[in-house]
């Protein structure tokens, strides 16, 4: 390498970015994204893209670089593989859909105008400490792009890092804290403490916590290991002197190589702005729509057209106006309005949006309604916009010039309720119940975000926003550019019409080009089934639940309140005298100084912060080692949180008109069709313990109307009977054994007459957590026992039912070959980790065998609930929660029985006649005047 000090030296600044880590973070944290065209694997490209750009285009000051390079590791072996044979081993090869994008990732960083460098027979942290020393030398900063750990011993003496997930710089006091030394011993903790991700030996059973100790009590590694014998812990010496060699050579392969040899020069590394055309094209190619408008808008150039499909032979469809591009009407007057639902009429669909002043459905006020009938064309009605400027509400003073608002609805609702006119919407059970509260019941209806849920859970989120960029290549106007944020946040009901209109007519527009975008790919994908009768007729049954709502009773609340108070005050006297002084319980920092400082106990390693870990995972393996105060602190805990969760919370969501507290129920949060609870979150109640069960009681039926609960018995367990085809468990839920007793008897070879509660505990245990993947650990800490004795029973239950070991295996193999599993009622629930290696692997495997499980229960008794008004129309009942596997309704006084009969058969069929199982379904039925008497 020629020398460069003219071209660089004082006054410049290097920026060294980590390439490789750059594209495996993309590519873990983007869902699998193919190019429409031919279906090219490009979301760790798209990713990879995107941060290149946020790095460009990141206002630095006085520390933006003057000279810049993208780094990458080359395929095939290093010098480190004749140092250590083994070295990098364990590592698994890259994903099969990740391999193609690699070369491309490197056009991207030249699309890009950044010196693109990878060497044969060098890593990349090789290229970058080469470059970085030099740099240094000649007299120039150095700013490292990356997190990775290995760097760290480059940094100090004009070279820092910049971890670009955290946004965080590293210099020595970073290094220092996450080392225990400075960057200049890095190299000999590493050497000690090893690596299992690039397979360096180490020192066995050293960490870096005593590594550090060791290098500072030493100076450095060759003085520890020449000094080995004076070392007091028999043990630790005995490694050391045993490990001494291989100590070396782990050394010398997490030493960095500054002699990379190089044929370039630091000069060659100068900034330079992308050319326009060049990066255009590039993105264009890879058809990242979003990206190239923004680019193409920054660098004040014309965006490329970007095509998305095939060449083809027959005549090619129009193309379809931009979003907006043809303006939005804004519906001022009757005339226009008339115009408008006659086009409804014409089109035969409608795609609706409602802006409100509130999330709140139950209180929000409307301020407009959005109505979009094709590409191009929508409108925008306001009704609510007031004037005023100061608060979240405004003055209250209507702007004028706006339709009125019972005057709007009374022209819609005809067209609304027209069972001829399909009314589309993103997330319509919001808009459905707006409009419910006005008297209007929009039939029938078809959701874009169920349509995404139902075609791609598990892989992406659902929210408008993001489907527009994923999916129609359209960033939408943020809601902050009407409202602002903060303090200064308005409520859309002071947002000026004009601004208003684009932003609400957008919303519909967008919807509806979704709509069209998502209808033809249910049939391909198949899974129009599952749509059209597990999740749009959802959509009105559980709007009715969520304005129905449930009555508490804030008196008991309040003294459940006083109750649990003085049970965790009581229990922070047991909890201060078993630590021998007053402490904060509440503080974990507090908390691990006297667990692990004061009490010595083992565990509670510490993080990055330094800070002692008191999660609840470390107090129960405390507590199942016998100590009292971690199990009195958990306790103490569970009360709090039943405190602050839910006696005090639950009387702040009560509505103050109705008087009822309406829960929100998510159709597409859980990706196996499991609804969620929101605001209050009533999934979530504890019914195991005492206090948990009594929040129950707060839960009121109607004067003059009783509670009844339905609950599914052992669903899950009977599904995998089915599902596994286990022969011993499917006679056993036909004869209605106790399927706990039964599995004792089974795996332990006990009689099931007089058995001892603590086998079939233990079988209950096995018998749930088989279907969550739960390991010997796990169920160690379940049961308290020992974890060699835990593995045993698991091992012993594959054993005596080798059907359910079959099904994991076959399930685990059909989700690593397609991607996804099936239920049996064919929602497809996508597994996009399966593929990966190391502890995510586990957590994707464990949900593939579960999915299939958990997924067809909650299918079961969503197509219950489906059923459910029509079979109990004639009632006078309700139904008013959905909790996991239980329904619960309200009745007159003297119906109850005949809610029961009726409900019971609607839940205990309900996966005929699309699935006949094998093994019967069971409902449990209760009646109180509150949910816990019912339950």
């Amino acid at each position: 390498m020629t020398s460069d000090a003219p071209a660089f030296g004082k006054g410049c600044h290097l920026h060294l970015i980590d390439g490789s880590a750059f594209i495996f973070r993309a590519y873990h944290a983007l869902p699998p994204l193919t190019r429409k065209s031919d279906g090219l694997p490009v979301g760790a490209v798209a990713g990879f893209c995107n941060m290149l750009w946020k790095y460009v285009t990141d206002e630095r000051g006085h520390d933006a670089p003057t000279h810049a390079a993208v780094i990458f590791d080359h395929s095939g072996q290093t010098f480190r593989n004749e140092i250590y044979d083994l070295y990098k081993a364990n590592r698994p090869e890259p994903p099969e859909d990740l391999r193609p994008q690699f070369p491309l990732t490197r056009e991207a960083t030249r699309a890009f105008n950044i010196a693109c460098i990878e060497i044969e027979g060098y890593e990349a942290d090789d290229i970058i400490a080469t470059l970085a020393c030099r740099a240094r030398e000649a007299g120039g900063a150095v700013t490292i792009v990356s997190s990775d750990k290995d760097l760290m011993q480059l940094v100090g003496n004009g070279v820092d890092m910049l971890d670009p997930i955290k946004g965080k710089m590293i210099g020595p006091d970073e290094v220092r804290e996450k080392f225990g030394v400075g960057p200049e011993r890095v190299v000999d903790v590493q050497a000690l403490a090893g690596d299992s991700v690039d397979n360096v030996p180490g020192a066995p059973g050293i960490g870096i916590k005593t590594a550090a100790q060791l290098i500072n009590d030493y100076g450095d590694l060759e003085t520890l290991l020449s000094r080995a014998e004076e070392i007091k812990q028999p043990k630790r010496r005995q490694t050391l002197i045993e490990n001494a060699e291989l100590i070396r050579v782990s050394r010398r392969l997490v030493q960095l190589d500054c002699e990379t040899p190089l044929d370039f020069t630091l000069g060659s590394l100068e900034m330079r702005d992308p050319e326009p055309e060049v990066l255009l094209g590039f993105l264009a190619e890879m058809e990242f729509r979003t990206l190239t408008a923004r680019v193409a808008e920054k660098l004040g150039a014309e965006a490329p057209a970007v095509v998305s499909a095939p060449p083809s032979e027959g005549p090619t469809a129009p193309e379809q106006p931009g979003i907006g591009a043809a303006g939005h009407d804004c519906v001022t007057d009757q005339a226009l309005l008339d115009r408008w639902i006659a086009e409804i009429r014409e089109a035969g669909h409608v795609a609706i949006d409602t802006e409100t002043t509130s999330l709140d459905e139950m209180q929000a006020e409307l301020v407009g309604i959005s109505l979009s009938v094709a590409p191009g064309r929508a409108c925008y009605i306001p009704v609510g916009h007031v004037q005023g400027e100061g608060d979240l509400f405004g003055s209250g003073a209507l702007v004028e010039g706006q339709l009125g608002l019972d005057a709007v609805l009374a022209a819609l609702k005809p067209v609304l309720e027209d069972l001829a006119i399909l009314k589309i919407g993103q997330n319509l059970k919001y808009d459905y119940k707006i409009l419910a509260r006005h008297g209007i019941r929009m039939a029938p209806i078809a959701d874009t975000m169920l349509m995404s849920y139902a075609l791609h859970a598990g892989i992406h989120n659902h929210g408008m926003d993001e489907l527009a960029e994923r999916y129609l290549g359209h960033r939408c106007i943020p809601i902050k550019d009407l409202i602002g944020s903060g303090k200064s946040q308005i409520g859309f009901a002071q947002v000026a019409i004009d601004k208003a209109t684009p932003y609400a007519a957008e919303d519909a527009e967008v919807t509806l080009r979704l709509w069209q975008n998502f209808a033809p790919m249910l049939p391909s994908e198949q899974v129009t089934t599952v749509y059209e009768t597990l999740e749009r007729p959802l959509v009105p049954v559980l709007a009715d639940m969520e304005m129905a709502g449930i009555r508490v009773d804030g008196d008991v609340l309040k003294r459940m309140s006083n109750v649990f108070a003085q049970k965790m005050a009581g229990l922070e006297d047991e909890i201060h005298e078993l630590a021998g002084e007053k402490f904060n319980v509440g503080s974990p920092k507090q908390l691990g100084e006297i667990l692990f400082d004061r009490m010595g106990l083992s565990g509670g390693k510490t993080g990055k912060t330094g800070a002692y870990s008191t999660s609840a995972d470390v107090l129960e393996d405390l507590a199942a080692e016998g100590h009292d105060l971690p199990a009195r602190v958990l306790d103490w805990r569970q009360m709090s949180k039943l405190k602050s969760t839910y006696t005090d919370a639950l009387p702040t969501y009560v509505n103050p008109e109705t008087g009822r507290v309406h829960t929100s129920y998510s159709i597409a949060g859980a990706q196996t069709g499991r609804l969620a609870s929101t605001d209050p979150n009533l999934q979530n109640i504890p019914v195991r313990t005492e206090e948990g069960r009594r929040i129950r009681e707060a839960f009121v039926a109607t004067p003059g109307h009783r509670l009844v609960s339905l609950d599914y018995s052992q669903i899950e367990l009977r599904i995998l009977a089915h599902v596994a085809d286990i022969p011993a468990l499917k006679q056993a839920f036909r004869d209605g054994i106790d399927i706990h007793a039964m599995t004792a008897s089974q795996m332990f070879g006990v009689p099931v007459e007089g058995m001892d509660p603590m086998i079939r505990r233990r079988a209950k245990a096995i018998n749930f957590g088989v279907i969550y993947g739960i390991s010997g650990f796990g169920l160690s800490r379940n049961l308290r026992i020992p974890r060699a004795e835990a593995q045993a029973f698991i091992d012993t239950y594959f054993e005596r039912f080798p059907e359910i070991r079959a099904y994991m295996d076959q399930t685990v193999a059909g989700a690593k070959e397609d991607g996804f599993v099936r239920t049996l009622f064919g929602r497809r629930i996508n597994t996009p980790g399966i593929n990966q290696s190391g502890p995510a692997a586990g957590g994707a495997r464990r949900a593939a065998i579960n999915a299939p499980i958990q997924g067809a229960a909650a299918d079961i008794i969503r197509r219950a609930m489906i059923r459910m008004p029509a079979a109990i129309r004639d009632l006078p009942a309700r139904m008013l929660l959905q909790v996991h596997d239980e329904l619960v309704f309200e009745v007159e006084e003297g119906a109850a029985d005949d809610l029961i009969a009726v409900a019971r058969q609607v839940m205990e069929n309900a996966a005929e006649p699309a699935v006949k199982l094998s093994v019967p379904l069971v409902v449990d039925a209760g009646i109180g005047g509150n949910w816990a008497e019912a339950h």
